[in-house]
């Protein structure tokens, strides 16, 4: 006989939280044990909770909604602007950059403060959490610049995997692309993103980073984006490259018309083109209506 008792339904306040957009797992976690959330009109302080849809919570007394689907869109982010939503120091964020249109979200990973290129925002806090693991396995490329004049094997201890301080980083792709006057151009390639990473390994072999663009996450690339510009990702696009069910109240997409197929000529019909040097048998002629036939 099993004695182990079944666990309570639902599923972690945090996690809802983060479902539904509030804040990230950890940072719901936080904004519990400072007693910002509450649970049918009680204020909660840990988040060793369950909860389901039938549960009312509040944020510093503002109902939480019911989690929307799922969404994503591509941000380019320009430089100059921080990937926090406070800041202690009070510099720009993305944040206060994005079009007044938009939801709340949450930035998939960071770019750092002088970085630029495509950021990956969400409104679902499973989606960025799942996203910003390395076990995604999925390639993230930069064009790096850099000042000096590199030859390609400096770049072998970044290729084989190096330690910086208490950080080890694993392989990186690096392409030598081109010499730019007192800079060369690079292409890079990350399956994980710890902080300042690209910044960090080339300064451990000796060479600064002045410029880093991020063009790619995953399947998703930055294209012709603009800065400061946004571009939702279609809801088919995202179930498909992340595995997502299909909603059940999704309409089933339209058929394609079909061209009538053409019918086939009888054996009496004159070809569509005539082959150079054959003459066509005229057409027989119609009677005129009112005209007489002998």
């Amino acid at each position: 006989m099993n004695d182990t008792p079944s666990s309570p339904p639902g599923d972690r306040i945090a996690k809802v939280l983060s479902r539904a957009g509030v804040a990230s797992r950890r940072e719901a976690e936080r904004m519990i044990a400072l007693g910002r959330v509450s649970v049918n009109g009680t204020r909660i302080d840990s988040p060793a909770l369950n909860v389901t849809a039938a549960d009312r919570i509040a944020v510093d007394g503002r109902p939480v909604a019911a989690p929307e689907p799922p969404r994503l869109w591509l941000y380019h982010k320009p430089p100059g602007l921080v990937t926090t939503t406070r800041d202690e120091q009070n510099r720009a964020t993305i944040f206060d950059d994005l079009p007044a249109d938009l939801p709340r979200v949450m930035s998939v990973g960071r770019l750092d403060l002088n970085s630029e290129g495509l950021l990956l925002l969400t409104n679902d806090g499973g989606i960025k959490r799942r996203l910003e693991l390395p076990a995604t396995g999925w390639l993230r490329r930069y064009r790096v610049r850099i000042n000096g004049r590199p030859q390609d094997s400096d770049f072998d201890p970044l290729r084989k995997g190096l330690v910086v301080g208490r950080d080890k980083f694993m392989p990186m792709i690096v392409t030598l692309d081109r010499q730019q006057g007192a800079n060369a151009w690079l292409t890079m390639g990350l399956r994980e993103g710890k902080n300042r990473e690209i910044r960090r390994a080339m300064e451990d072999i000796g060479l600064t980073v002045n410029r880093l663009i991020r063009v790619s996450y995953g399947p998703f690339q930055l294209g012709t984006l603009k800065p400061g510009a946004t571009e939702e990702i279609r809801p088919r696009v995202l179930r498909d490259q992340l595995g997502l069910e299909t909603p059940d109240d999704e309409p089933a997409p339209a058929k394609r018309p079909q061209r009538a197929r053409r019918a086939k000529p009888g054996p009496d019909a004159a070809p569509r083109h005539t082959p150079k040097g054959a003459s066509v048998p005229p057409a027989k002629s119609r009677p005129r209506p009112g005209k007489k036939t002998r």
